[in-house]
């Protein structure tokens, strides 16, 4: 399938298919031959954050925050249009490319209002993560409010893809104290409100196993591409610095690198451009492999190398 035309053509039966192939693919048991269980060298994490279309009225963007009271900020607006009209289709398209599989921290409210969308996605074999009902805070709520707010939008993906996420991304990672309780009780499997290691770690929820798969903020466009403190090629150079150095380590410990694309940015043609240019770079290196992220965390519970935190 090379073509977002092609999976229109065909529908998302195939695609949810190739979703169940996928999760099948560490479910049984093998021996740990290295630092990953499958023997890869160098496991590399990528988001793509679907959050356009759910964003409020008057959102942040990088036009001057200068609106009058009671007026629409309409040109923010098609600001964050463009990443479900061009951006999520430009990256999908070039995932395809390289056959590589990511990650999609879904808003409710935007896979609601884009439902084509949020199947696109996972007709073409990507995971579907929870990412809120919409861009509210959750930090501050009391524990049922927080579990209403999450449900309601793993309720929002399983409704339009029928998928059921298992991986958690809290609005600028801001998770609260019940967070990790009301995850487990539902009956997810991780959660990525973490930077503070380069590979996944495994945290005691209730006394059971919850695993962590560490989100980043130096490979991440919002923070350096729409934050206007580099340019695409910068951006370029920074993940390939990133990668020589986790690969140069990942000779002598389990290593990931973790990547984060959100949908009005990373889709652009500039960062879409950067990004294959990596992909090109990295894939020539031996035993690098591009993982979701429910599958990294699922190689994790299982092993038994992988870091525990109590």
């Amino acid at each position: 399938m090379n073509s977002r035309r092609d999976f229109m053509k065909m529908g998302t039966g195939f695609g949810l298919l190739g979703l169940l192939d996928s999760n099948k693919a560490f479910s049984a048991e093998k021996p740990e031959s290295g630092f990953w269980p499958d023997s890869s060298r160098l496991v590399i994490s990528v988001s793509m954050q679907f959050e356009a279309g759910g964003q409020p009225d008057n959102a942040e963007s990088p036009f001057p925050q200068n609106l009058q009271p009671g007026f629409k900020d309409l040109p923010a607006q098609t600001w964050y249009q463009y990443g479900y009209k061009e951006g999520i289709p430009r990256m999908l398209d070039l995932w395809d490319k390289y056959n590589i599989k990511v990650t999609s921290h879904m808003v409710g409210s935007a896979v609601l209002n884009n439902p084509q969308i949020a199947k696109e996605i996972v007709g073409r074999g990507h995971e579907a993560a929870a990412h809120g009902m919409n861009w509210s805070s959750q930090y501050n709520l009391s524990y049922e409010e927080e579990k209403k707010f999450i449900m309601d939008g793993v309720e929002a993906v399983k409704k339009v893809t029928g998928v059921t996420p298992v991986g958690y991304n809290a609005n600028w990672l801001r998770r609260g104290e019940h967070t990790l309780e009301i995850l487990q009780e539902a009956g997810f499997l991780y959660h990525i409100d973490d930077l503070s290691r380069d590979e996944p770690f495994i945290v005691k929820v209730k006394e059971k196993d919850f695993a962590v798969v560490p989100y980043t903020l130096r490979c991440n466009d919002i923070l350096l591409i729409e934050g206007r403190h580099f340019s695409a090629d910068q951006f370029l150079a920074q993940l390939k610095m990133e990668f020589d150095q986790l690969y140069a380590e990942s000779a002598t410990k389990r290593r990931m690198m973790s990547v984060s694309f959100h949908d009005r940015i990373g889709g652009t043609p500039q960062v879409v451009n950067a990004a294959k240019q990596f992909f090109e770079y990295a894939l020539k290196q031996k035993g690098v492999v591009f993982r979701r992220k429910d599958e990294i965390a699922g190689m994790a519970l299982k092993s038994k190398n992988t870091i525990r935190e109590y």
